[in-house]
């Protein structure tokens, strides 16, 4: 019973805060969050990482906080400052997330034979820390639900808290300098171009973060031989027929395993493909064009066995194996 009433009461301040934050969130500003931080003196820096860190709780937006350690500290303490308040806020997020809600979350998941919700989260425990760091350093959620969500899981938390940490340093460079920068140009500062080019550099670097991600995560090609014999052994893969329509159903057909999405269809339909988060999926075209580039868009995206079928529907065709037109 007391542990039933502890956890009512979290849940209240926990609605509570957000609804604050919801409710006040003009307030909440730049400028008035400056102004209170500044007025700190000496007990500013402890001040801002727990506004942070209560603020990562509370569904506080992280970019806004982000820019004003950079603007407020510089580019060294600033990005000290964000980090280590951006990770306290995550790990508190996914402690409170564990202790309301992991249990029941297992129970529910203990019931059940299958379903999506299942195979999400077992994929993402089987991943661990790799998962966290991956959706570190390529944001595919928002930051703060993300916090919660991964406290309902089984990962590690010092794994969880490790991975935030590291995988978080790269944006949080990127962003604090750009807050860094901004003030400097508005306030004119000696050598305010380089500056922002810089901020504009490391934003890029960012930027590129998710295809390189991708790249790493991307698997090596299967041959049709292999794509053949894994079929005809009943393996539980995806086959995702990536041409248009017309090619689909053209000269050299299709497999009949395959699932059919057009490349131009795919990031806005990747939602049907979650019960292949952790599961092979295997790209395929008329060569291997554009199922390369649908591979790397899935590997950017999460999941985490993407092959591309070398030479595609013409080698399938060339062997002889059937097709469905």
């Amino acid at each position: 019973m007391k542990h039933t009433t502890i956890k009512l009461i979290l849940a209240l301040i926990l609605l509570a805060g957000i609804a604050a934050v919801v409710i006040y969130r003009d307030q909440l500003n730049a400028e008035a969050l400056e102004q209170w931080i500044q007025n700190a003196g000496s007990a500013a820096p402890i001040l801002f990482m727990l506004i942070y860190a209560l603020g990562t709780v509370f569904f506080l937006p992280g970019s806004l906080l982000t820019l004003l350690g950079g603007a407020l500290f510089g580019p060294y303490w600033g990005t000290f400052y964000n980090l280590t308040a951006a990770t306290v806020g995550a790990m508190l997020s996914f402690l409170v997330a564990r202790y309301l809600a992991a249990d029941w979350v297992a129970q529910k998941m203990a019931n059940q034979t299958g379903g999506k919700m299942k195979q999400l989260i077992s994929g993402v425990e089987n991943e661990g820390w790799r998962f966290v760091a991956f959706t570190r350093l390529v944001p595919l959620f928002p930051f703060n639900l993300l916090n919660y969500a991964l406290g309902l899981t089984r990962i590690s938390f010092p794994q969880y808290s490790l991975a935030t940490y590291v995988c978080m340093l790269p944006g949080a460079i990127a962003y604090t300098y750009l807050g860094y920068a901004g003030k400097e140009a508005i306030a004119g500062g000696e050598g305010m171009i380089q500056k922002i080019l810089l901020a504009i550099a490391l934003l890029a670097v960012v930027g590129f973060l998710p295809r390189l991600i991708g790249m790493l995560r991307r698997k090596p090609m299967v041959s049709t031989e292999q794509l053949k014999q894994r079929l005809d052994a009943g393996e539980k893969l995806l086959l995702l027929d990536v041409r248009p329509e017309d090619s689909y159903h053209g000269e050299l057909g299709h497999i009949a395993q395959a699932t059919h999405i057009p490349l131009n269809e795919l990031p806005q339909r990747l939602a049907e493909l979650g019960d292949y988060l952790e599961r092979p999926v295997l790209t395929i075209c008329r060569t291997d064009k554009m199922s390369s580039q649908a591979a790397q868009l899935l590997a950017q995206h999460g999941f985490a066995d993407v092959h591309v079928v070398k030479m595609g529907m013409v080698e399938w065709n060339k062997l002889g194996y059937p097709i469905n037109q």
